[in-house]
């Protein structure tokens, strides 16, 4: 009898329409060929929503897409992608938002690979799924909640086995900067919270009770124990320790493997847990390379750490828990959660307005600002929010552009007399997308215009490195023209972090430059850190592969915080990684055979289509002077540095113009205008609807 199972992948799409109240499946076969999560999201968006459309329009969609080995037992497999139109910058192209916690695993174990969410209800609605059980129903009792309180609500309605991931004030209000918040913390950014609430859909209530097939269980389980034995590291997998270290080589204090003697969860139930010294090889102590409470906010938040959690099936735990009563009295909630930007809002602002605040004060404005925008659902543009609201208070943005009544409601001086209760005036007032105010979060794009501050794009302060209207993520700091290149490429803030991994990983350069001659052919594919050299084709290899594995990850899905495994820990390896563990996973998983160049072809793949989708968006085909536009100020930036010289991250405009030339071709695109061509897209294979598409609009 033939195997009817599917292994990886679920085999079933399941399709929404809030307009009908009409609810399918159909099989996700077809697309198959783009792996699942952004592959396949955005394959739909291309076959399903036009050029043009209106991000809040009913034509819009919302694709929650996972992958493979989503919830198959692989290790950092607890990511998923979430893809709709923008609501932010210019043109409203397509973009990716990503989401940890616990709301990918839900969707594959209730037995969809993809969610298609289309139409626009006549009433407040969420959607509660649980396994082939799917309706719509009516959300009047949780619209206005924020997010924790709706989402106590649901799970109280529908059990607390499912995941609810929920919208707050923010998305009702179709702020474009909007977010879904699932897991309390967990969210996923791009505007989609606003689009969501365009449809009025408060919520998916999410609960999975089936089984995820494999096809080779025991290869997965001895992958994993190898990995976590011998090739994983702490957070952005970092692979030496930050303090010196018995068991150790090598330290390098800006290392995420904090872990030390001395430092510990000291509001852990029941007594204070200890970190110790994790040493690689320790299964059962991977969990405690990663103090993030410590090494975001300081050593400060050591005493309101109650532990270091993670989403779905991660073993690193790179989220802090922490409980800040004093947080609570001034209007926010006692406990926090969360990673990265999340973990440290003020930190950003701080920048800009330069308070002198540390310690205990620096814990309470960040986790009281963390908690408020995540309970409105209020997204942040990798930081730009936090920077744009300091940067419109100090420079009197803000005084010369609200309405007296309003500027005079708020007492500006707080932030100047260490009162973070200003916060919890402002931040609800802008997602209630009612004021003046609201302006700052539809983004630069919009409110430099209406506020006329144009010099804001072409300040470093700023931290904007595309005219279009997304920030730096790990940018020319990064490796310089490598960083600043994956940086243009998408329609939002990229969020690769396969670079900024091996730079930060903590190994001796001298080693780095060995690991970078074996992996992109040379040892000049990396420099060291603020004393670049100009553009190579080693560099152009380095930016690719960086792309090409976070498309990747973001399509299997895995987490590109911690993947790919490019060094490891061990000192018995020489510190090498394992870059085939994604192609031995998925062949485990998914019983097909592939290699590591097969997987990194199709995410190749993947980016040109969304590159594609771009040209039809804008109607044009030069995304070198019309998509891929930097800022001045990294061009700018330490006028008294010479480019190319120690001391500086300043990028030289004929090196990058000719870096962006590189990178076109190497995944095959019009070297001159960066716009894929016909003889790229047959190269590419199964993609002649695509390349119908343009032709036929003109575009290729």
């Amino acid at each position: 009898m033939a195997d009817e199972k599917s292994y990886g992948w679920t085999g079933k799409m399941l399709r929404v329409n809030l307009t009908t109240g009409a609810i399918s499946t159909e099989p996700t076969d077809p697309y198959k060929g783009y792996i699942g999560g952004m592959g396949i999201a955005n394959k739909i968006m291309f076959d399903e929503v036009p050029a043009g459309t209106d991000p809040f329009a009913p034509e819009n969609k919302v694709v929650f897409a996972v992958g493979p080995l989503t919830a198959t037992g692989v290790p950092l497999a607890g990511r998923m992608t979430i893809c709709s139109l923008s609501t932010f910058t210019q043109d409203h192209l397509v973009v990716d938002a990503h989401t940890g916690g616990m709301l990918g695993a839900r969707i594959k174990q209730a037995g969809y690979d993809v969610i298609i969410l289309e139409g626009k209800a006549t009433s407040h609605c969420y959607l509660h799924i649980k396994d082939d059980q799917v309706e719509i129903k009516d959300a009047s009792d949780v619209w206005g909640l924020g997010t924790r309180e709706a989402a106590e609500a649901l799970n109280r309605v529908e059990g607390d086995q499912a995941c609810v991931a929920t919208i707050g004030m923010a998305g009702e209000n179709l702020l474009p900067y909007a977010c879904l918040i699932n897991s309390r913390n967990h969210s996923a950014g791009a505007g989609v919270g606003a689009v969501l609430g365009s449809k009025n859909c408060k919520a998916l209530v999410v609960e999975g009770n089936g089984s995820v097939y494999v096809k080779d269980p025991q290869a997965i389980a001895d992958l994993s124990d190898y990995m976590l034995g011998h090739v994983i590291g702490s957070n952005n997998n970092h692979v030496v320790p930050s303090t010196q270290q018995e068991w150790a080589e090598y330290y390098d204090a800006g290392s995420r493997w904090t872990a030390r003697n001395g430092l510990y969860w000291a509001l852990a139930e029941g007594d204070p847990i200890e970190t110790g010294e994790p040493k690689p090889g320790e299964l059962n102590t991977v969990g405690y390379r990663c103090m993030k409470s410590t090494k975001d906010l300081g050593d400060a938040a050591e005493k309101y750490t109650i532990k270091m959690n993670g989403c779905h099936s991660c073993p690193i735990h790179c989220y802090s828990d922490l409980r800040v009563e004093k947080t609570e009295e001034l209007g926010g909630y006692a406990t926090s959660g969360n990673t990265c930007v999340g973990n440290f809002p003020f930190t950003y602002m701080d920048g800009i307005l330069k308070t002198g605040l540390g310690g205990d004060d620096t814990v309470i404005w960040n986790t009281l600002i963390g908690t408020l925008v995540d309970d409105l659902g209020l997204w942040c543009n990798y930081a730009q929010l936090y920077r744009d609201i300091a940067h419109c208070v100090k420079a009197g943005i803000f005084e010369k552009n609200l309405p007296p009544e309003e500027y005079d409601a708020y007492d500006w001086s707080k932030f100047y007399k260490n009162d973070p209760s200003i916060m919890a005036e402002i931040l609800p007032a802008i997602a209630s997308n009612k004021t003046e105010m609201s302006y700052v979060a539809y983004g630069p794009v919009v409110w430099t215009k209406r506020w006329n501050d144009p010099t804001w794009w072409d300040t470093q302060a700023s931290q904007l490195i595309n005219y279009r209207g997304w920030p730096v993520h790990h940018a020319n700091e990064c490796f310089a023209q490598v960083g600043a290149l994956y940086n243009m490429m998408f329609n939002r803030d990229d969020m690769i972090h396969s670079a900024v991994n091996f730079q930060g990983c903590g190994l001796p350069f001298e080693i780095k430059q060995q690991i970078a001659e074996e992996v992109w052919g040379g040892a000049d594919a990396i420099d060291q850190d603020k004393n670049y050299t100009p553009m190579n084709d080693h560099k152009a290899n380095f930016a690719w592969w960086s792309i090409v594995t976070d498309v990747l990850h973001d399509s299997l899905v895995l987490c590109n915080w911690v993947w790919p495994m490019t060094m490891s820990p061990s000192k018995d390896r020489d510190y090498r990684g394992d870059l085939d563990l994604e192609a031995k996973f998925f062949t485990a998983v998914t019983g097909e055979s592939v290699s590591t160049d097969d997987l990194y072809a199709a995410a190749a793949k993947i980016m040109t289509l969304q590159r594609c989708n771009t040209v039809r968006g804008m109607g044009t085909t030069d995304m070198r002077t019309r998509h891929d536009t930097i800022t001045e100020w990294p061009f700018s930036m330490d006028p008294t540095i010479p480019v190319f010289t120690a001391g500086t991250t300043k990028l030289d405009h004929t090196d990058f113009d000719g870096a962006l030339g590189m990178l076109y071709g190497k995944f095959g695109w019009d070297t001159e205008t960066g716009s894929p061509t016909a003889e790229c897209l047959d190269s590419y294979g199964s993609m002649d609807d695509v390349k119908a598409e343009l032709q036929s609009k003109g575009l290729m």
